[in-house]
């Protein structure tokens, strides 16, 4: 029996990591749903911030990612439509799922192009249509979802949210109206390492893992350490997003005081993550909001208790014991909260440890969201 094939387009795919959730969610999407899919991928040939060409890949056909899933890397030269209207005309497929909302080649020309397609299209916006996406070129924005109202670009379309947030802001901002199918994002299984009883560091470890940009707070979380009294070591891992940004971090970062050890470690490969979260005691990541956050969820995964901004998903995590959700305007509760991490016992970090790893692994094993993602694919095959 043919399995129902489903095209899907995103600017960035592995072996690049520097774009951060939209990759890891794809990738896990399939990952589950392998058995039940065929998926094609159509994306660039680099990584998200960069120029240079994947050197491990051939662009511009089709190649096997795994059994079930093939992924054309474009190359700069021919992103174009006319390439693009070639590569959706020369491929069999029953549901086209879209990631983003403001790309020209990846989200916008793909969604007229295929307008000509008598084919069901899913549009997952990722969380841009969040208030705290319009952070960033806000005006910018705003005019072109006014323009893609008034010409009825998402007539027809399925927007994919979620959450029950992410639903509301997309109804917001596109009109009531709008056909929106809630289906979580799917989660890495986890490893064996993932599983092992974790020892709190002295001094306190704390990891933060994202692009360096305005939008994921960085400068924030840094401002908040300038009264922390206790030897504390924090390691930063992520591309540099916003240079200007950076050097108003590294600042703050040389003002502080020298029991306070700050680290730039460099971009990380997703797979290595895992890992890499089983050498800290604690996950921080004040954004000024996510849609999802697949590093909040693996870190809880990992046994790392959690300091992250109210905006996401991720609620009343001090009363369950596995971290805090603070509002990024309060600097004096973030440095509290800093504060209560370093003066946790032993006995209770691992307490807090072992409960962080059983909530994730409900939400990971839990099997109605995986049921939820097959059927927002499934019900729209040959509708």
């Amino acid at each position: 029996m043919n399995k129902p094939k489903i095209l899907i387009v995103i600017d960035w795919f592995l072996p690049g990591t520097n774009s951060g959730g939209p990759v890891r969610s794809i990738i896990n999407l399939i990952g589950h749903l392998e058995n039940d899919f065929d998926f094609f991928i159509v994306t660039r040939n680099s990584d998200f911030g960069s120029r240079k060409p994947y050197p491990e890949v051939i662009p511009n056909q089709w190649t096997d990612f795994s059994a079930s899933t093939e992924v054309y890397y474009i190359s700069r030269e021919q992103l174009n439509r006319r390439h693009l209207k070639q590569i959706f005309s020369n491929k069999m497929f029953d549901v086209v799922y879209i990631n983003g909302m403001y790309s020209w080649y990846f989200s916008i020309l793909p969604l007229i192009l295929l307008k000509s397609f008598s084919k069901k299209v899913i549009v997952a916006p990722r969380g841009m249509l969040n208030p705290q996406a319009f952070s960033v070129k806000p005006m910018r924005k705003r005019l072109f979802l006014t323009i893609a109202k008034r010409f009825k670009l998402y007539q027809n379309i399925v927007f994919h949210a979620t959450n029950n947030d992410e639903e509301t802001y997309i109804k917001i901002i596109l009109g009531s109206k709008s056909n929106v199918k809630i289906a979580p994002n799917l989660l890495r299984p986890q490893t064996d390492i993932q599983k092992r009883q974790k020892i709190k560091h002295t001094p306190t470890k704390f990891i933060n893992l994202a692009r360096i940009s305005i939008e994921k707070g960085t400068l924030v979380m840094l401002e908040a350490l300038e009264n922390i009294t206790e030897h504390m070591v924090l390691d930063i891992y992520g591309p540099i997003h916003d240079i200007k940004y950076w050097k108003l971090c590294k600042k703050v970062i040389e003002k502080l005081p020298k029991h306070i050890c700050v680290t730039y470690k460099g971009p990380i490969q997703g797979s290595h993550v895992p890992y890499l979260l089983n050498n800290y005691d604690f996950f921080v990541l004040l954004s000024e909001g996510e849609n999802f956050g697949h590093a909040i969820i693996e870190a809880l995964s990992a046994g790392c208790p959690v300091l992250i901004s109210k905006n996401t998903p991720w609620k009343d995590l001090k009363r369950k014991q596995i971290g805090w959700d603070i509002k990024t305007s309060e600097k004096e509760i973030i440095t509290r909260a800093f504060e209560n991490c370093m003066v946790m016992s032993e006995n209770n970090y691992k307490q807090w440890s072992l409960k962080a790893r059983e909530y994730a692994d409900s939400v990971m094993t839990n099997s109605h969201i995986i049921s939820q993602s097959k059927s927002l694919l499934l019900n729209h095959v040959n509708q």
